[in-house]
């Protein structure tokens, strides 16, 4: 199966910081696979600008190796790179200086399309490069601009963030990327809750036991060591992928599928949300295990640092305090460094009021799980009778929709969740992008849960790299008579 593919009209897209790793590992991959997709005009325009001295032949030779390298089958497969490569330009600038500037506002001039500007640098220059905007006249009524991650890293810098942008642009022009948002999994969450009467009347604490949020990752801190000691699990991963995914599971049915109204009810999840307990987080922290200390550091080695207490797993219990979510337990949990990459949403629904069956038929729960990476896919575990002679004897069994599977080779998997979010900035489309006062609200719920642990100077629990996190976390959740689900890919 074959997903349909709808064109966007021309446009002209500015990557600043366009010789950078993001831009050549995803956007400019990316935007070569919705080209050969068909979903790109011949006359759209891809303008990579950046400090780097470079001649538009050598940035077309820097885009064709990044999609050799990062490109995947799809790209090696399509015979459309000199076409692609013709509507890349290249111009020289400073985000914070003159030079380049005039030749952009030359570059952009005129032309009556759409004009996005992707900010794929540090949130250090996002002021400078609105402010230049303005100066020079790109930041008009058709300019959006889009703007990664972190969002600051408190609420201070969060408003301060968000006033700088707002002082160019309006939050309709503003698109805060989280890729996390883009994956066709985390998409269909809306459309698995909204789309199906099967699953919506049981959505609540009457039937629902309680919600698992997983993010693992076998990878280290790598290159980004110095980043992310100063950032750690809760601001890295939590504040904004976790608490997007929550959202997403637990927001009431917007009145329309429209960015605003979306949003609007994630919103009201965020501020519903308790604070959370030092009792109901554990914090961990990787550490080598002799035998692969050589090729996989424990965390303090890798950043540098041997008194670090940047956490690399965090895991944590909260509450929502609404009519649908009440006495409800959700739990969140990520890490590096863990046994398997695997990002997974499990609901748990309550036993049967009353079973009929013998107690050695055992327990059995109905669990929903919805997969986001790898292998993306809707599980969902239904009791049987176990086949064969001698009673009645129960089993569980899954529903599997793997999206691979159900949709083919072909289907909608292959498109990468950048792929997706370019398009949707393009048509002008924020549903899956961040609002200002969304990401202010999370940062209120995060920042008091960060300032207790450093008042109480916790330490975070050490794990061997390799494993499912510090044995604390299991507590977290046996203490509450529940386990958390194995971490596979």
């Amino acid at each position: 199966m074959v997903s349909r593919v709808i064109p966007v009209d021309p446009f002209d897209l500015v990557i600043f910081g366009g010789t950078g790793d993001l831009a050549r590992r995803k956007i400019l991959p990316g935007l070569f696979r919705r080209f050969c997709a068909g979903q790109m005009p011949d006359a759209a325009r891809i303008i990579g600008a950046a400090r780097s001295d470079m001649d538009t032949d050598a940035y077309r030779q820097m885009v064709s190796d990044a999609i050799d390298e990062f490109g995947g089958d799809l790209a090696k497969e399509c015979d459309a790179r000199d076409a692609f490569l013709k509507l890349i330009g290249y111009i020289a600038i400073d985000a914070r200086g003159e030079t380049g500037w005039a030749d952009l506002q030359e570059a952009m001039k005129g032309k009556g399309r759409v004009e996005a500007y992707y900010f794929s640098v540090s949130p250090a220059l996002f002021g400078d490069l609105a402010e230049r905007l303005q100066q020079w006249g790109m930041a008009d009524e058709d300019a959006r601009i889009v703007v990664e991650k972190p969002f600051g890293r408190d609420l201070e810098t969060a408003r301060d963030l968000n006033a700088t942008l707002a002082a160019y642009f309006d939050e309709h022009q503003i698109y805060r990327i989280d890729h996390y948002l883009g994956k066709e999994t985390v998409q269909n969450l809306m459309a698995v809750r909204f789309g199906n009467m099967l699953f919506e009347p049981l959505w609540n604490s009457q039937y629902v036991d309680h919600i698992q949020i997983t993010v693992a990752e076998t990878v280290g801190v790598g290159g980004r060591g110095e980043y992310y000691d100063k950032s750690g699990a809760m601001r890295d991963m939590v504040q904004n992928h976790l608490m997007q995914l929550l959202c997403l599971i637990a927001m009431e049915p917007p009145a329309r599928f429209d960015p605003d109204a979306v949003r609007d009810e994630k919103l009201k999840v965020i501020r519903a949300l308790d604070p959370v307990e030092s009792y109901e987080i554990v914090r961990g922290q990787y550490q080598a295990v002799p035998m692969e200390e050589s090729e996989h550091p424990g965390y303090r080695t890798a950043v540098g640092d041997a008194k670090s207490r940047t956490e690399s797993f965090l895991a944590l219990k909260t509450h929502i305090s609404n009519w649908r979510w009440a006495g409800t337990p959700f739990y969140l949990r990520t890490g590096k460094r863990m046994s398997a990459r695997s990002s997974e949403i499990t609901v748990v629904f309550k036993d049967t009021p009353h079973s009929i069956f013998a107690e050695d038929a055992g327990r059995h729960r109905n669990v929903l799980s919805i997969r986001l990476q790898p292998n993306e896919g809707i599980t969902l575990g239904v009791t049987i009778k176990e086949p064969g002679p001698g009673g009645m004897r129960l089993i569980d069994v899954p529903l599997d929709m793997t999206f691979a599977d159900a949709l083919g080779e072909d289907g909608a998997d292959h498109v990468d969740a950048y792929e997706r979010l370019i398009m949707d900035v393009i048509r002008g489309n924020q549903t899956l992008f961040m609002r200002g006062d969304e990401v202010e609200a999370a940062w209120a719920w995060t920042d008091p849960i960060i300032e207790g642990w450093e008042l109480r100077h916790d330490v975070p629990k050490p794990y061997d790299s390799g494993s499912d996190g510090p044995t604390d976390a299991f507590e977290l959740m046996r203490r509450d008579g529940r386990d958390w689900r194995e971490v596979s890919p």
